[in-house]
């Protein structure tokens, strides 16, 4: 009886079936006794988990947090989507598990051999907790939002500039002249979110480090997106420089741009991101950007949402 079990088990499909995990994006459970959450431990987290998302008009936090105590952590809270697990321990460990007891799920459980050691832990791995819950969050974004995208051989400018990106069917197309691509999602009311392509050709090295990223900005704005009064136009914020990072995308160096656009002339305003991908096989930068016009309402999860659309560009 056991061999046939065996043989059986063997045999037959060993895929585990998890539960859904539940939880918005950009949500995250911590599981560490109140006692620490309320003490140097938990303020060392707040630092990391709280800090503000880079961009927006309003400060909002990278995380909303709620916290429990190891012996709360059941059934009701295990298929949370992202989980933080802090602990005192025999050793100083970071380990990252997935899908350990729902579908898709994160879990990463710190742990130090007292208190000083485990923020010594914290501290040196803040940036791969970050990425990995929000990576982890991206993925997540896209296979929801991404169920049904425009076929980009449909879209007039991908067809001829050799790029694309999925942009998710329930967005309306504003412009698509072969050189430039710009769609809208209406949130509700007059608050939308917008997606924009375009290219230039790379001329000068200040077009390749990153240099000339917001003068060129303003230019596609002045020549593409009008405000509602004569002469206006969408530019990038005068009063504050955008927050650039050198990344890659697409397997590409690339530069990643987090700042504020606003209409010339209009109290009209709002956070942007965008990525300029340096596609040096065709001499040129490949821009891909998504915007939020959404007065008084909390941005965060909206550029996160364009993030996760900007990031399935594809370069032929």
């Amino acid at each position: 009886m056991l061999v046939i079990f065996l043989i059986s088990c063997e045999l037959g499909d060993d895929k585990k079936v998890f539960k859904e995990a539940n939880g918005r994006i950009n949500s995250l459970l911590v599981v560490m006794k109140n006692s620490e959450w309320q003490g140097s431990l938990g303020d060392e987290l707040r630092k990391i988990l709280a800090e503000p998302v880079l961009g927006l008009p309003q400060p909002e936090s990278q995380f909303e947090v709620s916290q429990v105590p190891l012996e709360s952590f059941g059934s009701m809270f295990r298929a949370s989507r992202n989980v933080l697990v802090i602990d005192i321990s025999d050793i100083n460990s970071f380990t990252v598990s997935t899908n350990v007891y729902a579908a898709p799920q994160k879990i990463i459980r710190i742990t130090g051999k007292n208190s000083e050691e485990l923020i010594d832990e914290i501290k040196k791995n803040s940036k791969s907790l970050v990425s990995e819950f929000k990576d982890s969050d991206l993925i997540t974004v896209q296979r929801n939002i991404l169920k049904k995208f425009f076929d980009p051989t449909t879209i007039e400018t991908f067809k001829k500039q050799g790029y694309s990106i999925k942009i998710p069917r329930n967005y309306n197309k504003v412009d698509d002249t072969g050189d430039f691509v710009w769609y809208r999602y209406h949130i509700n009311g007059a608050n939308s979110m917008e997606l924009i392509t375009y290219s230039y050709p790379i001329k000068t090295e200040d077009d390749e480090n990153g240099s000339n990223i917001v003068a060129q900005r303003d230019s596609i704005g002045k020549k593409y997106i009008p405000g509602q009064i004569e002469n206006s136009y969408m530019i990038t914020e005068e009063a504050y420089t955008p927050h650039i990072f050198e990344v890659e995308l697409d397997g590409k160096k690339a530069f990643e741009s987090r700042g504020k656009w606003e209409v010339s002339g209009m109290y009209m305003a709002g956070p942007f991101l965008s990525y300029s991908v340096i596609d040096k096989a065709n001499n040129r930068v490949v821009v891909v950007e998504g915007l939020t016009y959404a007065p008084s309402v909390d941005k965060r999860d909206y550029m996160f949402e364009i993030e996760a659309i900007l990031k399935t560009l594809k370069i032929n």
